[in-house]
């Protein structure tokens, strides 16, 4: 093994790495040459036009307003998924009735995960659908004008995917409800991996819950929390099928929760099929997504506790 390691890990790695480069790296190879293009996607004429798409977006304001809804996506989704469900697991699973130095979760705390990790079970489509249905402004077949109106709150019925000014929102919360159960049962096998011994120490300290989260177990799932920032990060990056199946007229109302994906999407089959200028936005994407992602783990890069 000492003589012939080398060859045995290449021998391991050189499928997995050529099935990695020819249907992860090539698409976006592929991708960025067909950004030097005019191509349209619909015949086999392509010419080279260097940056010009690069240009065509970077004075495009849609491109522009579209990337600013990814960022609010970036800043908002993720810190509020990730900060429910560390609140959630933290109470399933340390917030129970304290005796004595012994730490335990809340009765039921099994049925609780499996409530939380049941919009995992069902697929975007049906999730948009549903909380369409829920947002629907008719107060006879949306839910929630529905439940205001008989509670009494009828002046704060709204249309709500119609208003410009509440869509975004409405689809951010509907991300963070379709994500937090996922992260709650993340977190909580994280914190289940955690001795009770520095639990209990805690306790004989004197440390409350809050103390206890922040100076025990919010540093010891610290690495956790980074690598699930990273994927919420993607995924509010993406947010095309919430956005597309829940906005008014993909994207509206007049664009205020389009996305760089959907623009993309509508760039490329809708707007005169500009194959060339949608490449050039993937390009684009990629970019910002990386950035977040190279920024993420190397902000949050710490020394390992281990326990």
């Amino acid at each position: 093994m000492r003589h012939g390691k080398y060859r045995f890990i290449i021998g391991f790695l050189a499928i997995p790495v050529a099935l990695y480069g020819v249907f992860v790296i090539s698409p976006f190879v592929q991708d960025f040459q067909i950004s030097m293009t005019d191509w349209t996607g619909l015949t086999p004429d392509k010419h080279y036009i260097g940056f010009e798409n690069y240009r065509k977006i970077i004075h495009n304001h849609l491109f522009w307003q579209s990337l600013w809804h990814n960022v609010l996506l970036l800043l908002i989704v993720p810190v509020v998924t990730l900060a429910l469900g560390l609140f959630f697991a933290f109470m399933l699973n340390v917030g129970g009735r304290r005796r004595g130095a012994s730490v335990t979760g809340v009765r039921g705390s099994g049925a609780y995960k499996i409530i939380f990790f049941f919009p995992q079970v069902l697929s975007v489509t049906v999730i948009a659908i549903l909380w369409q249905q829920i947002y629907n402004p008719d107060p006879d077949e949306g839910v929630l004008n529905a439940l205001l109106s008989n509670v009494g709150l009828s002046s704060l019925t709204q249309s709500w995917l119609g208003d410009p000014h509440l869509a975004l929102g409405c689809i951010m919360a509907v991300m963070v409800w379709a994500n937090v159960g996922f992260y709650v049962v993340l977190f909580s096998a994280g914190m289940a991996s955690i001795p009770t011994e520095i639990y209990e120490a805690s306790l004989l300290d004197g440390a409350g819950r809050a103390v206890t989260f922040f100076k025990v177990t919010l540093p010891l799932l610290a690495d956790t929390v980074a690598t699930g920032w990273v994927y919420m990060g993607i995924i509010a990056m993406d947010a095309f099928a919430f956005v597309q199946l829940m906005s008014v007229n993909y994207g509206g109302p007049d664009e205020k929760t389009d996305v760089v994906p959907l623009l993309l999407y509508k760039t490329a089959f809708r707007d005169n099929s500009q194959y060339g200028l949608a490449a050039a936005m993937g390009v684009a994407m990629l970019i910002v997504t990386l950035l977040f992602a190279v920024l993420t783990l190397r902000l949050s890069r710490r020394e390992r506790i281990e326990f």
